[in-house]
Order: C-alpha cells, then structure tokens, then sequence
C-alpha cells in the first residue's frame, strides 16, 4: 500500500481533483472550505433560512440540512427559493439517513447530498457470516440501489458525499474487517469502486468518528487505498459527537488538525453541541493554522517511525516514571505530573528530581558524542517550528540510531487569545500523539498562569485519547432530527456526574447518530421523539421513551445500579 503522504515532514496538500458544488468548487487547488449544519426543523422554512443565513455572514461556505424523509426534501426547494430571493447563493448540502428516495428527491433540488454507505445495505439483521459469493451479491444489491441516485445527480450536476461513521457499518463489513478503521475505509472504497463503474466522479469522502485516533487512522487508511487504486476524491473532515465548549474545540482541533499537517483535507465541519454559527469561527482558526504554514523542506529520506494507521506507543526507557508504557506525562504546575525547578524535573508526587537534556535543532544528531551516551537522560525536544514536522524528523532519527530515551515535546507559545491557544496546542500536539511518538508534554504561555496551562495539558491528552483524567462525555452537535434541547441537557448532564473519572457518556439527539455512535460509552442517552429519552448501558437500550424531564435521574440511578458511581 502506497503511504498516506509523500513526505511526512514536510508540509504538502494531499493534491485531490475539482469537485463542483454549485458556485464553490471544492479540492484541486481551491482553499479548504468550512461548513456547519443547520439545527432547525427543516419543514419549519423561515427558521431553517434565518439560521443558514447567520451561518453563511459567520463564514459557512456550504449548509447542510437534515432530509430525513421525503417531505422534508421537498422542503428543500423552498428553503432554498427563500434564500436566492434574500440574495444568497451558498450551496446546499441534504443530509440523508436511512431513506434513499429522499436522496433521490434533494438531488435535483440542492448541489450536494451526503449518504450514509448504510442507506444502500441490506439490514441483514442477525446475519454476521458471508460467503465470497454473498459478499459479491451484496456489492451488486448496492449498486443496483444506487443507479437511480446516480443518474439524478449527473443529470442534475449534484456532487455525492460518503459519509462513512465509525459505529454504523454494515454487518458484511464488519464481518470482513470488524468495527476497524480497516473497515470503515474499505466500506468507503466499495463505494468509490461501485461510483467509478458508473463514471460518476462529484465525490466527496469522510471518515466519521468520536474517536480522535480513528477518525485519524481510518482517514489515512482510506487515502493511502485510493492513491493505490489511482483514485484522488476530496476529502471532508470531522470529529463527530465531539461536545460542547473547550472540551469540544480541543478534540475538534486536535482530530482534524493532525490530518490538515499530513495535507489531508478540503473542507471541515466542526460539530459542537452549539448553535452551528459557533463553530464556523472555530473551523475558520482551525484552518488558518494550515494555510499559513511554511515548513522547512525535509528532503532526507527516512523511515516514518510509527504505524500510521494503529496507535502504538513509541519504546523507551523507564526514567523515573516516565518512557515505557507510562501515561503521557503532564510537566506544569502542582496538580501537573513534573514540576521544572531550578532546571530539573520535579515528580510531584515522589518529589524525586531528575536532569533532562535539551534538544533544540537537528543538528543534535551530527555530534555522536551526545547522542551515544544517552541511556540515563530524559530528552526535551524544544523546537521552534511549531507545528511539529522537524519533531517527526528527530523521531525517525531516534529510531535509526536506536536511541530508546524518553522524549517530552515542549511548545512555547505566545497566543493571548486563551481559545485559539489551547486549539493551536492541540493541533500541533497530536500530529505527535497520534503516533505513539510522546513520553510527556510540556506546554508555555507567558499569556496564562500554570493552572490554565496544565488544565489545558489534561484536556489534551484526554481529546487524544492517550491519558484520561476525568468524565469523557460524547454529544452530537443536534439538527433538525434532534426533538429535544441537546444543549441543556448536555449541561445538566455534566453538571451531576463529571465527579466520574473514566466514564463516557453519549448524549445523542436521535436514534440516526445514537446507537452507531455511541457505541464506545458505558452509557448513552439518546432523543426518542418530542421530549422523550431512551437509555442505554453500553449498546443495548435500557428503557424506551422516558419524559425528559424524569431522564437524567434515570440515568444517574442506572449508573448507580451498575456500579460504576464511583471513579473508574
């Protein structure tokens, strides 16, 4: 399989092909677009068009709109009417679940609609085992399915977003590959195969999950497939259920920002339980960090030294509790692992010290008398390229001359701005992170006190998934499916159980998202129709349609009743 990128330290966009979407022709040499979606219920018109138009003057480049069935895409046109007459033309994206004739319907209507590979399989409901030859008949179903759509959006000039979600994949794909990255990627080449029979190429692809490592993983898998098979799709990023608040623009930052440094990505949505006009300025700074990267051209060719599509921890040395299959370490203030005093590391907890040694440019590695002597030192790579390519490259040097040391990444910044700060941090952050390379963190911020960066040192490796340290609660952004006030009560929610370390809680809009989604929390609940609630204790449904304003005791006695309301 060909690599995810050409060179992993350097900054280069993965080169994809033009994709016209109405007026904004996404990929190709064409910035990364941004995009949001409406929360509104797409029959209620006035709504949905006031909402996309505070979308589009806060910079949303492409609305997308629920089209759950077929009333509410043919409610499309006159949403979209409304908002020609009101001089707007910014395309329009249906989004389509679970019902292929309202897809069939939005692509005559709007530029762009997005399906689910799920809304073309067969349900095969207890069915988990597949010949070759019933795999085959499966793919055939599929695209006999999908002509129709196919047709539509040729004659009408549509473009076809994939949207394959981690947690909803067919159970013929998850026979084949399990509930992997593997098979979220392989889901969405069998639809790039099946298109490309048709010679349809308006394609968009996503990998889709509240997991930052797979939603990493999967995407890398899926380009590096393509550039095998000689396919080059745009590709749409998102951290899905990624929350609310700083918990959700770290995670947002930190998933799609490691996939902009490898170059990959045309345009991103980021999915906070807000109103979707908050996460158009956050998506905008995101981008911004990318846009005005200029690296230093790394041209030495070296072996990238992780997996890229599997997290695994880089080997080191155990050095005073960090290195070896330690947690990431946090270096900060008091509540932080490692205090710096006096130019020694201080375990907080031990209150053992120990030297560490500097590593501030490449040319650390030209002097074999430094780098040979290495066994009994902690290594503190300080770079000022921060965004983290020169780091990558010193990795690979360790492991061509086999230094095992520990290695804690050190960021200094000098961001005011306390948002833009802890996304910037995140971003540059987890291109190392997510690939095992990190013994421990070290951030700096004249801007802050040490409590504000340490918090945010937590926050990090928590949206990473490398270290948890507290409640980790998983919550869709909502849309117009979403029968409930999801904001509210994600807030309520956090309110009386963030006290459980280790925890994760979905809070889900509707059933579409809900059960596929959360299918990595402990608990979920999950929007059942106009203020109704179902509960779940991992993947299977505790009690249906509870009166929301009885479900959050409800979930706090099922958590009790299982035990788990205590610290994990």
């Amino acid at each position: 399989m060909n690599q995810f990128i050409e060179n992993p330290y350097y900054y280069q966009r993965f080169k994809t092909r033009e994709v016209r979407i109405g007026n904004t022709a996404l990929g190709g040499n064409n910035p990364i677009r941004i995009q949001s979606m409406t929360n509104t219920d797409t029959m209620n018109t006035e709504a949905t068009v006031a909402q996309s138009i505070r979308m589009i003057e806060s910079g949303c480049e492409y609305v997308r709109i629920t089209a759950p069935g077929v009333k509410e895409a043919e409610n499309l046109a006159n949403i979209k009417n409304e908002l020609v007459k009101r001089g707007y033309q910014t395309p329009l994206i249906a989004d389509i679940h679970f019902n292929p004739k309202a897809a069939e319907i939005a692509a005559s209507i709007v530029e762009k609609v997005r399906i689910n590979p799920g809304n073309y399989t067969d349900r095969n409901i207890g069915k988990f085992e597949f010949t070759d030859k019933e795999y085959q008949e499966e793919l055939k179903k599929i695209s006999e399915r999908i002509f129709p759509l196919i047709e539509i959006c040729k004659k009408n000039q549509t473009a076809i977003r994939i949207g394959t979600n981690h947690g909803s994949l067919s159970n013929r794909i998850l026979n084949r590959y399990g509930d992997t990255p593997e098979g979220m990627a392989e889901s969405a080449m069998e639809f790039i195969r099946i298109l490309n029979g048709f010679y349809f190429h308006n394609l968009v692809l996503s990998m889709k999950s509240s997991n930052v490592k797979v939603m990493i993983a999967s995407t890398r898998l899926l380009v590096a497939k393509m550039k095998t098979e000689g396919f080059n799709y745009p590709i749409h990023l998102g951290v899905t259920e990624a929350g609310d608040a700083e918990d959700g623009r770290i995670k947002s930052a930190a998933g799609i920002g490691a996939l902009l440094h490898d170059g990959i990505g045309d345009t991103i949505r980021v999915s906070l339980t807000e109103d979707p006009e908050f996460e158009l300025p956050v998506a905008r700074k995101i981008v911004d960090f990318y846009t005005k990267t200029i690296s230093e051209n790394i041209s030495e060719t070296l072996a990238f030294p992780a997996n890229p599509y599997q997290y695994d921890k880089r080997k080191s040395l155990l050095i005073n509790e960090i290195g070896s299959n330690q947690a990431v370490k946090i270096v900060g203030d008091n509540k932080a692992d490692y205090s710096c005093i006096n130019n020694q590391l201080v375990n907080n907890k031990t209150t053992l010290s120990i030297e560490y040694l500097i590593v501030d440019n490449l040319e650390f590695f030209e002097n074999d008398t430094l780098y040979k002597n290495l066994s009994d030192k902690i290594l503190v790579f300080n770079l000022k390229n921060q965004n983290s390519f020169q780091e990558r490259k010193l990795f690979s040097l360790l492991n061509k001359y086999q230094i095992e040391s520990p290695v804690i990444i050190k960021k200094t910044y000098n961001i005011a701005d306390l948002e833009q700060f802890q996304m910037k941090a995140a971003a540059d952050l987890n291109a190392l992170l997510v690939d095992g390379f990190c013994d421990g963190i070290w951030i700096e911020n004249p801007n802050f006190d040490l409590d504000i960066i340490t918090k945010t040192s937590f926050n990090i490796l928590q949206a990473c998934g490398v270290r948890i340290s507290k409640t980790e609660f998983i919550s869709c952004p909502s849309c117009g499916r979403t029968q409930f006030r999801i904001m509210d009560a994600l807030k309520l929610i956090k309110e009386r159980t963030s006290h459980l370390k280790g925890l994760k809680i979905a809070v889900m809009g509707c059933i579409v998202n809900g059960p596929g989604e959360m299918a990595d929390a402990h608990y979920g609940y999950v929007g059942a129709g106009y203020g109704r609630i179902t509960l779940y204790k991992g993947k299977e449904v505790v009690e249906k349609n509870i009166p929301e304003y009885e479900a959050l005791d409800k979930l706090i006695d099922l958590i009790k009743t299982n035990g788990d309301w205590v610290n994990l």
